[in-house]
C-alpha cells in the first residue's frame, strides 16, 4: 500500500470514528426527545379489535367453505417464492451476477437500477412484491365481510404492506447503503440529525419534515399578494386584496378556505396564486384567514363558525363595499359549512349571497371515499375522547391521518430521503404549506364528525344551525362546484351526488384533473391539468363523466366566465377598508396565519 493510500485510509478511519461518536450523541438526544412525547388515545393509532376479529372470522369461514381457493393462493405463493429462490441461488453458484427473470410491474419505490441489476436486491424486491400480492389477494378473496369492513381491511392491509417495503430499511435499501459507503457514514449521521430535529420539533412525535422551512416565509415569498386586514374577531381575520385593475365587478367576492389548514394554499408563489389571479380578473376580493384555536376554544362549535365566521364575514363585506349582495366561495369543510349557512339564510329570507362556488365540497356523506376508513366508531370515539380531554384536536393527528392516505408519497418516501440518505428537505411551497397545520375545536369537530360524516343529517333529516333545521334542499342560490378527479379526501363522485341534490335550479359542475390540492391550485399558465364539463346533471356521476367534454386547460377561466355573468357591471376599483368604520388593521396576510399555538402553553 502506498503512502498516499495509507493517508487516505487513515483519514477515512478518522472520519468514520468521528461519525460514530456523533451518532452516539444524536442517539442520546433522540431518546430524550422521544421521552417528551405526549400521551394520546391509543385508539388513534389503529383500528379497533373488532376489525381484526371480523377479518379472522371471515378467513376461517373461507377456509371451511372454500378450502381449495385458500390453498390455491398459498400454493401459488410458495411456488413463486421457491422459483425465485432457486433461480437466484443457481445463478450465484455459477458466478452469474445477473438477476433472475423479472417481470414485476414498474414501481417508483424501486426505480434505482440496483433493484433490477443486482441479484441480491432483485431477489428481495421480487420476494416482497410476491408476498404483497399474495396478502392482497387473500384479503380481496374474503367473502364473509360487509363492504365497509372489507374496505377498511384492504386499507389497513395496504398500510402494513407499504410499511414493510424493503426500501424502508437500511439493510435492504441499496441506494442508502451505497450512499453510506460513499460518504463514510456521513449520510447516516446527517439522516440521524434530520430525525432528531423532526422529533424534537414535534415534541416527541415523528413528523417528517416535507419542505425546507427556511426557504419560505409567509408574507414574504408565499402568501404575499398585496392586501389589508380590514376586520378581526375571535375566529377570523378578513383580508381585502388591493385591486390591480382600474375597474372591478360591482359584486364583491369572498372566499372561505378550510380551517383545517392555512388560507395561503390559495396564495402560494405569485405564479400559482389563485388569489392573485382572481384579483387580476377584476374582482374585489376578500379572503377569510381563520384563527388557530387553543384549548380555550373547546366549546366553539359549528354554530360559532356559521355566525361569527360566515355570516359575519358576509355582513362585513357588504358594509365595506356598500353592496347588498356578495358572491361566495367555500373550500372543502368550509364549502360544506357555506352550504349550511346558505340554507339557513334561505330560511331567514336573507338574500345577501348572489351565487356560491364550492371547491372539493361534500354535502352528502353517504359515500365518504378513502377517508371513510377513519370515520367508524372506533376512530371517532378515540378522537372524541382525545379532543374532549385536551380541548382541541392537535393538528399533527389530523395531518398524520391525511398523510397515511398517501403514505408512500408523504411518509415513507420523504423519510427515506431525509433519514437514510441524509438529504435536506426540498424548497417546495406546497409541501411547506402541508406541514403548517392548525388545531380544531373539540365541539366543532365532533358536531362535524357525528352529525355530518357519520349521520349525514344535512343530506337527510336535517342539521340544526343556529336554531333552524336545514337540509341540502334549502340551498337555492345559483351554484358551481369544482371537484377533482383523483381527490382522496372528497371523492369527486360523492361531491357530484351531494351537489346534484341541492335545491338550486341553476347548477354547474366542473371536474378538474388531479387531486384535492393540485386540482384546485392549477393556474392556466402551467397547462398541466385539464377539466371536464357537462351541463346534463340528470344522471349518475358515471353518466355525467361519460357524456362530458374534456377541456385541456385549467378550470379557472371556465369558472371565471361563470362568475363574471353573476358579478354585475364594472365600477371603479375599490381601496381597502372604509376609513371610519373599517380602518386597516395590518397588511396581509395578517396575524392569525402566523400564529403557532403550543398546547398547554
Amino acid at each position: 500500500m502506498t503512502t498516499e493510500e495509507n493517508d487516505n485510509a487513515a483519514e477515512n478511519l478518522e472520519v468514520l470514528n468521528a461519525n460514530l461518536a456523533r451518532i452516539e450523541e444524536l442517539s442520546q438526544r433522540l431518546m430524550s426527545a422521544v421521552s417528551q412525547k405526549k400521551e394520546i388515545n391509543p385508539g388513534l393509532q389503529g383500528p379497533g379489535q373488532d376489525l381484526f376479529a371480523k377479518a379472522a372470522a371471515a378467513y376461517t369461514s373461507d377456509v371451511m367453505t372454500s378450502p381449495s381457493r385458500v390453498f390455491e393462493n398459498q400454493v401459488e405463493f410458495w411456488g413463486k417464492s421457491l422459483t425465485q429462490y432457486m433461480d437466484t441461488q443457481q445463478k450465484l453458484m455459477q458466478a452469474i451476477l445477473t438477476p433472475a427473470e423479472d417481470d414485476s410491474p414498474n414501481d417508483p419505490r424501486f426505480a434505482s437500477p440496483l433493484w433490477s441489476q443486482h441479484p441480491y436486491f432483485n431477489f428481495i424486491k421480487q420476494q416482497y412484491l410476491t408476498s404483497a400480492e399474495a396478502i392482497s389477494e387473500a384479503v380481496e378473496g374474503l367473502d364473509d365481510l360487509e363492504e365497509r369492513d372489507h374496505k377498511r381491511l384492504r386499507y389497513f392491509t395496504r398500510q402494513i404492506i407499504d410499511m414493510m417495503s424493503p426500501t424502508n430499511f437500511l439493510g435492504t435499501n441499496p441506494e442508502a447503503l451505497a450512499r453510506a459507503v460513499e460518504t463514510n457514514g456521513q449520510s447516516l449521521v446527517s439522516g440521524l440529525e434530520n430525525l432528531v430535529r423532526d422529533v424534537e420539533n414535534a415534541d416527541g412525535e415523528l413528523m417528517v419534515t416535507l419542505a425546507d422551512k427556511e426557504a419560505f416565509e409567509v408574507g414574504r415569498n408565499i402568501g404575499s399578494t398585496e392586501g389589508s386586514v380590514v376586520f378581526r374577531n375571535e375566529i377570523l381575520e378578513l383580508i381585502q386584496y388591493a385591486p390591480t385593475t382600474e375597474t372591478v365587478h360591482k359584486t364583491p367576492l369572498v372566499i372561505f378556505p378550510p380551517w383545517i389548514n392555512r388560507f395561503y394554499i390559495l396564495d402560494l408563489k405569485e405564479k400559482n396564486s389563485l388569489i392573485k389571479w382572481i384579483v387580476d380578473q377584476g374582482y374585489t376580493l376578500f379572503v377569510v384567514s381563520w384563527k388557530n384555536p387553543d384549548e380555550t376554544y373547546r366549546d366553539f362549535g359549528m354554530d360559532g363558525y356559521v355566525k361569527k365566521g360566515f355570516l359575519t364575514a358576509i355582513d362585513q363585506v357588504k358594509t365595506i363595499t356598500g353592496e347588498k349582495e356578495v358572491n361566495a366561495v367555500g373550500y372543502c369543510i368550509a364549502g360544506t359549512t357555506l352550504s349550511m349557512a346558505l340554507a339557513l339564510m334561505e330560511k331567514r329570507g336573507d338574500t345577501s349571497v348572489k351565487s356560491a362556488t364550492f371547491f372539493t365540497t361534500l354535502t352528502d356523506f353517504s359515500d365518504q371515499g378513502e377517508f371513510g376508513v377513519f370515520l367508524t366508531d372506533d376512530f371517532v370515539d378515540a378522537i372524541e375522547e382525545q379532543s374532549n380531554r385536551v380541548g382541541i384536536l392537535e393538528y399533527f393527528i389530523m395531518s398524520r391521518t391525511f398523510s397515511y392516505l398517501r403514505s408512500n408519497d408523504l411518509i415513507y418516501g420523504p423519510a427515506i430521503r431525509s433519514y437514510m440518505m441524509g438529504e435536506a428537505p426540498p424548497a417546495f411551497d406546497l409541501l411547506y404549506w402541508n406541514g403548517d397545520g392548525t388545531h380544531l375545536p373539540a365541539a366543532m369537530l365532533m358536531e362535524y364528525l357525528r352529525g355530518l360524516c357519520q349521520q349525514n343529517r344535512f343530506a337527510n333529516e336535517g342539521f340544526e344551525v343556529l336554531g333552524e333545521t336545514v337540509t341540502v334542499k334549502d340551498v337555492k342560490v345559483p351554484v358551481c362546484s369544482i371537484a377533482c378527479e383523483t381527490d382522496h379526501i372528497a371523492a369527486w363522485a360523492s361531491c357530484y351526488n351531494g351537489f346534484r341534490n341541492l335545491g338550486s335550479r341553476s347548477k354547474t359542475f366542473l371536474l378538474s384533473e388531479s387531486g384535492h390540492i393540485a386540482g384546485i391550485v392549477n393556474p392556466p399558465t402551467k397547462k398541466k391539468y385539464g377539466h371536464y364539463t357537462n351541463a346534463d346533471m340528470k344522471g349518475t356521476s358515471e353518466d355525467w363523466l361519460s357524456g362530458a367534454e374534456f377541456n385541456d386547460e385549467s378550470w379557472w377561466p371556465t369558472w371565471d366566465a361563470w362568475l363574471k355573468s353573476r358579478s354585475g357591471k364594472m365600477v371603479p376599483a375599490r381601496v381597502a377598508g372604509a376609513k371610519k368604520s373599517h380602518p386597516i388593521l395590518c397588511p396581509a396576510p395578517g396575524t392569525y396565519v402566523k400564529e403557532v399555538v403550543k398546547v398547554g402553553q
